[in-house]
């Protein structure tokens, strides 16, 4: 791999986000506690920034859980800051991939394997989408790299950072594939798509609930739009890792969680003991589409289905790039199936809540269109509004645009079925 020749361009590319702290000073009073270990240098915090960087790319491991394990492996050299830093390295160099790589493939000539990759994407990103002073983001960056590549991996930043960007496509500015890019444009009209897309590069913010459980704004008012009063028995579908259930049976309702995958009952346990309403929560190890449960069962049903999740992609920095265009329509056949499930085995009366974190026609107004077509008796039901005023009306339910109110992307409707009241 080479670095292209490149005449020298001045460059407004600039860059943002935390410092990494140098090592601490001082020592300690004899017989008091021993001072904390060194901060790791910005060079150590790269390094292991790259380590996540290239087992994502060359190993598709999947970025929470691979930074988690680097993490807690580099204790106790890490300060929060650090991890902080690195933190935001990994997941903000995992979602801007594409502009990263265009942002400095400019200027390679043969592509760099998966370890040089790796230390230009941390470069491109601190250079172009962070605060970090560029003699700090190239020099820290370069220092970290070893010296069979450093050479390269320095040459290429440089021309990089004298260079102006001018971004070929929305695409590639935005960091999306193009199909996504496409869709969502096709589907929410060219301002909104664009906006959603541009906030979610930004990172989640953490919401805490009352009980302790963090969950985003977007699920707890679906949860609460549910409308559970204490003694209905309420079924929510494919319900791990337990965060809707177990806010719901905060109403007093009895809450039966069912997952299909054993392991991630096993989170539903977990967080209900953590929340205090694993009294109110049972969980059942479950197909959403062939349920072991009787006709008429239930007062109400979520079904939170499984979904393409393009409206949670700030909190799931490497999504973007696992899903494919024809997922779409995987999800929509899988979401149809465990409607039907979830309209027989609700009482006549029962309410029914669809929900899913994406913002695609398909899975939100086609759903809703084909409800109205495979079960016509059913009716949309709840409150003349959406769950906050930032939810606008979409069919007969609510969408949630991420760039509203800083939370996931989502959609919710209330189905009722005929032949009762709703208690």
């Amino acid at each position: 791999m080479s670095a292209a020749p490149q005449g020298g361009r001045s460059s407004a590319a600039r860059s943002s986000g935390p410092r990494s702290s140098g090592p601490r000073k001082g020592g300690h009073k004899k017989g008091g506690s021993p001072p904390p270990p060194p901060a790791p240098s910005g060079t150590a915090t790269r390094r292991l920034a790259q380590r996540a960087l290239v087992r994502i790319d060359r190993d598709g491991a999947y970025a929470n859980l691979v930074l988690s394990g680097l993490l807690d492996g580099a204790q106790p050299s890490l300060n929060e800051r650090d991890r902080h830093f690195v933190t935001d390295l990994v997941y903000g160099a995992t979602r801007m991939r594409r502009a990263c790589d265009w942002y400095v493939d400019r200027f390679v000539a043969t592509e760099p394997d998966a370890e040089a990759r790796g230390f230009l994407r941390l470069g491109a990103y601190q250079l172009a989408f962070t605060d970090t002073p560029s003699y700090a983001a190239v020099n820290a960056t370069v220092d970290a790299t070893p010296a069979k590549i450093r050479g390269f991996v320095n040459a290429v930043l440089r021309q990089a950072l004298r260079s102006s960007t001018d971004w070929p496509s929305d695409g590639v500015r935005l960091s999306y594939p193009d199909w996504i890019v496409d869709r969502l444009v096709a589907d929410l009209g060219s301002d909104d798509a664009l906006a959603a897309m541009q906030a979610m590069n930004d990172p989640a913010v953490t919401h805490v609930r009352s009980d302790g459980y963090t969950q985003d704004l977007a699920s707890q008012h679906v949860a609460a739009s549910v409308g559970a009063i204490a003694g209905e028995r309420v079924l929510d579908l494919c319900a791990a890792p337990g965060g809707k259930a177990t806010a719901v049976a905060q109403s007093g309702a009895l809450v039966v969680a069912t997952d299909l995958r054993m392991q991630r009952c096993g989170l539903v346990v977990e967080n209900a003991e953590r929340t205090g309403t694993s009294a109110l929560v049972p969980v059942a190890n479950a197909d959403a589409a062939v349920l072991p449960f009787p006709s008429a069962t239930f007062d109400r049903v979520l079904v939170d289905a499984p979904c393409s999740g393009l409206g949670s992609l700030r909190r799931r920095a490497d999504a973007r790039w696992r899903i494919d265009a024809a997922a779409v329509d995987r999800l929509v056949a899988l979401q149809r199936s465990i409607l039907d499930e979830a309209v027989r085995v609700v009482r006549p009366g029962g309410v029914i809540t669809y929900s899913v974190c994406t913002l695609t026609s398909s899975e939100t107004l086609g759903i809703d269109g084909w409800l109205t077509d495979r079960h016509s008796d059913l009716q949309p039901t709840g409150a003349a509004e959406g769950p906050t005023p930032d939810w606008r009306a979409h069919g007969r339910g609510w969408l949630l645009l991420p760039q509203a109110a800083g939370t996931d992307g989502m959609f919710v409707a209330h189905y009722q079925r005929p032949g009762g009241a709703v208690r």
